[in-house]
Order: structure tokens, then C-alpha cells, then sequence
């Protein structure tokens, strides 16, 4: 079966006037062929579409179920055009975006704050993850963007682009009560002997490298008691008296009660976040999401 939108616009016409002579002239045409038009579509239908008598026209059952859907079908092709424009345009479509813990107290709800006002119609897919799923996720196309911490393993950097968005120091965070009550930084060599909770390295090893050189530029050994993905999670097990972390500046936006974050006196390597994509991929709505971060 092939349907022309010209023909149900022709049978639209009719079925709104009843009357092929008034149809034809709205339509700027003559009869006979209008009448060609509404035969041949009956004919491929199967089933008349109008009653014809010499005073009047009338739908049928077949054409009255017809009509609702022909209108439908013209409503949907007369959208297309500016369809087919704003997908063009990145105005419309799917991003996919990944997200380290930290960007979601930093740089993340500013980002999509400004992106959903500039973009209202593109469908957003979060999803929170490791640096190295999301290299992986990238690598693999299911995910447009992500904003990890780099550095970007060798097998990802020839194809992968990557765009620093932030650097931040590192800040302790203890359980509350532990530390002296002055509120000011304090010598990682005089904190109390508590054990480390961190990022398993394969999840984070630039992170993770990060906070043990703090402890090794300061002479100490740190004794890690548990691991954990999930900065909540990390945040969670000190609040609960299992240990101490080092963690992204940021991540002090985070309260919970039973948790205490403190500057370091000592110096501390800053901590990178940055967005990485696919350097062959064309989305017209990643280009104006990459758009948008060149302007801010």
C-alpha cells in the first residue's frame, strides 16, 4: 500500500466540505481530477471513502474512521520541515552525559542549568560514574560527554578530545569532634590515627595518587580502611566514625550531619575535572552543548 499526503489532503478537503466542487476550489484545482485523486485512494483503501448521491456527499463508516488519522498524519508532515531544522540545529535530540561525584557539586547544576534554558527541547541522560566506565562508555558511543577526572588512559587519547573545566585543592574531611575546635587548617602529621577512606585507584588513579602523595609529602603511611566508589558513600563511612578522606574541595557542598571538612595547612596537588567526547562524533546537540562550555 502507498499513501500519498497529497491524497489525504485531497480526502480532507472533501471530507471537510462534502461537496467536490467546493473542495476543488479550495484546493485550487478542477473537479475531475480531484474526483481521480479520491477514487484511486478509495481503490488502494479498499473501501469507499464518501457516498455520493446528486445532492449530497456523506462519509462513509471507512472514511469517518479514515479522517481523524489523516489529520493526524498531515499534522505530523506539516511538522517535519521544522522537525528536520532544529535536529540540524541542535535545537532538538539526545545527549547522554556522564558525571564524576565532584562535578555534581561544582561544575555539573550550573551546566545544566544553562544548557536546558538554551536547549529546553534536547532529552538530558544522567548517569553518575567512574572515570573509567565512563572512558569506556565513551570509547563504546554510549554516552555523548563525560566530566571525569583526568588524565585520559593512552588508548582513549587518540580518540577522545578533553577540555579542563576546573582545578581545586584537596580538604579533609573527618568526623565531627576529632579535630580541634579552632576551625583552622590543619598538619596532616597532626591529625588523629584514624584509617584512610579513598577511591579504589582503578576508579580514580589520578585522585587517588593525589591524596597519597599528601600523606607521603608529609612522612605519614596512611592505613586505608575502605574503599568506596561513590563520594556519598565515602562522606557517609567518616560521618559514621570508620575513618578519615581527603576529598575535591567541592565536595564540602556535601553536609552531612557528623562530618567536619577542614583546609590543610600542608600543600596539596590540585585536583583536575574536565569534560572529555569522541572526536568523531557529529551530534549537532553536542556541538552546542561543546558551544555553550566555550562561551562560559
Amino acid at each position: 500500500m502507498n499513501l500519498e499526503v497529497r491524497q489525504l489532503r485531497y480526502f480532507v478537503t472533501v471530507a471537510e466540505e462534502l461537496h467536490f466542487g467546493r473542495a476543488a476550489a479550495r484546493l485550487h484545482m478542477t473537479q475531475p481530477p480531484l474526483s481521480q485523486t479520491i477514487a484511486a485512494l478509495e481503490e488502494t483503501l479498499g473501501a469507499p471513502l464518501f457516498l455520493r448521491t446528486r445532492r449530497q456527499v456523506e462519509l462513509t463508516p471507512a472514511g469517518a474512521a479514515l479522517l481523524p488519522e489523516a489529520r493526524r498524519v498531515l499534522e505530523q508532515a506539516a511538522a517535519m520541515p521544522e522537525l528536520v531544522r532544529r535536529a540540524a540545529a541542535g535545537e532538538s535530540g539526545r545527549l547522554a552525559l556522564s558525571f564524576v561525584t565532584p562535578a555534581d557539586y561544582s561544575v555539573l547544576p550550573p551546566l545544566l542549568r544553562d544548557f536546558t534554558a538554551a536547549f529546553p527541547n534536547v532529552e538530558l541522560v544522567l548517569q553518575e560514574a567512574t572515570t573509567d566506565l565512563q572512558t569506556d562508555d565513551l570509547l563504546h558511543g554510549r554516552i555523548d560527554a563525560g566530566l571525569l577526572i583526568p588524565p585520559l588512559p593512552d588508548k582513549a587519547q587518540a580518540v577522545l578530545d578533553y577540555a579542563s573545566l576546573l582545578e581545586e585543592p584537596l580538604v579533609l574531611c573527618a568526623p565531627e569532634g576529632v579535630l580541634a575546635a579552632d576551625g583552622q587548617p590543619v598538619e596532616l602529621i597532626a591529625l588523629p590515627h584514624l584509617p584512610l577512606i579513598i577511591f579504589p585507584r582503578k576508579s580514580a588513579p589520578a585522585l587517588y595518587d593525589a591524596i597519597l602523595s599528601c600523606f607521603h609529602d608529609a612522612g605519614i603511611t596512611p592505613v586505608i580502611g575502605q574503599e568506596a566508589i561513590q563520594m556519598q558513600t565515602i562522606v557517609s563511612l567518616v560521618s559514621a566514625g570508620m575513618g578519615l578522606a581527603l576529598v575535591p574541595q567541592s565536595v564540602s557542598n556535601l553536609q552531612r550531619p557528623g562530618v567536619e571538612y577542614r583546609a590543610l595547612a600542608n600543600p596539596t596537588p590540585l585536583v583536575e575535572l574536565g569534560l572529555a567526547w569522541r572526536r568523531d562524533n557529529a551530534s549537532p546537540v553536542l556541538q552546542g552543548f561543546l558551544e555553550l562550555l566555550r562561551k562560559e
